[in-house]
């Protein structure tokens, strides 16, 4: 048995209670037994393997890569994302980052770095293992996102309008599911985005494993599937629609306590 999965078998054997990680819901008790059970630590162990897997035409590891507490500082970068970089000119979110040094540190292009990153049920690509592996490195503190720099107020300010504008053969925006209180599809909250109260506890999650796949999953391809559900086309990978719409929430979620890589249905 693939070993990602066999964790799970073992974990799904000793269901623990675990402190809440999402809004109150009646699916409250499913999260709080899962949740000590996820398997992130194995996706975790794949991502610091790779962050010092020397790649690409430089034969460079990740471990030089500034994601905006200096090179090869992990502690608190995640949470502090995400954030202006003077060197690309423009805010990014962890794994916008991270395609930016696969390219600079390793001479990796663009569509090598980004040819594979989002996994499959068998495997995580790298991408997704490197963001559980620094997301674990900000378990504790609180999210303070970019939020003073000129880019910084101007991405916020575009990632408050997109989650507004209505587009798309049905005519959606992210307000359509996620605007007002109390909805929920199927087995899924559907919570107010815009509120503190409810964005907090889901940005402070992210990135998850997923229960219903097996799968490790980033805040990136929880966009691109909210995209691609709204029948819109599928944003480039890191683009400034996705880091706006990120970072419009996780400024929105600002003093959070990260609780991540954690669990979701």
């Amino acid at each position: 048995m693939h070993p990602i999965k066999l964790a799970v078998a073992l974990g799904a054997a000793a269901l623990m209670t675990a402190p809440a990680l999402a809004q109150k819901s009646i699916y409250a008790d499913y999260q709080r037994m899962t949740a000590e059970n996820a398997p992130t630590e194995l996706f975790e162990l794949e991502g610091e393997e790779t962050w010092k897997k020397r790649q690409g035409p430089k034969n460079a590891s990740l471990e030089a890569c500034d994601l905006g507490m200096g090179p090869g500082v992990l502690k608190g970068a995640y949470a502090a994302l995400p954030r202006y970089f003077a060197d690309a000119g423009r805010v990014m979110d962890l794994e916008a980052r991270l395609l930016h040094c696969m390219m600079t540190l390793q001479g990796r292009s663009s569509e090598d770095a980004a040819k594979r990153v989002f996994g499959n049920e068998n495997q995580a690509s790298e991408m997704e293992a490197l963001s559980a592996f620094v997301a674990r490195h900000s378990h504790g503190m609180k999210l303070a996102a970019g939020r003073w720099h000129a880019k910084e107020r101007e991405t916020f300010e575009l990632g408050r309008k997109l989650f507004y504008h209505r587009a798309g053969p049905w005519d959606f925006s992210c307000a359509s599911c996620h605007g007002e209180e109390g909805k929920r599809i199927r087995m899924s909250d559907l919570p107010k985005l815009s509120e503190p109260k409810y964005v907090r506890p889901l940005m402070a999650t992210w990135p998850a494993y997923r229960v219903s796949t097996s799968k490790i999953v980033t805040l990136q391809w929880r966009m691109n599937d909210c995209y691609r559900q709204m029948r819109m086309p599928e944003p480039v990978f890191g683009s400034e629609t996705t880091v706006a719409l990120i970072h419009y929430m996780t400024v929105t979620a600002e003093g959070e306590i990260y609780r991540g890589p954690a669990i979701k249905r």
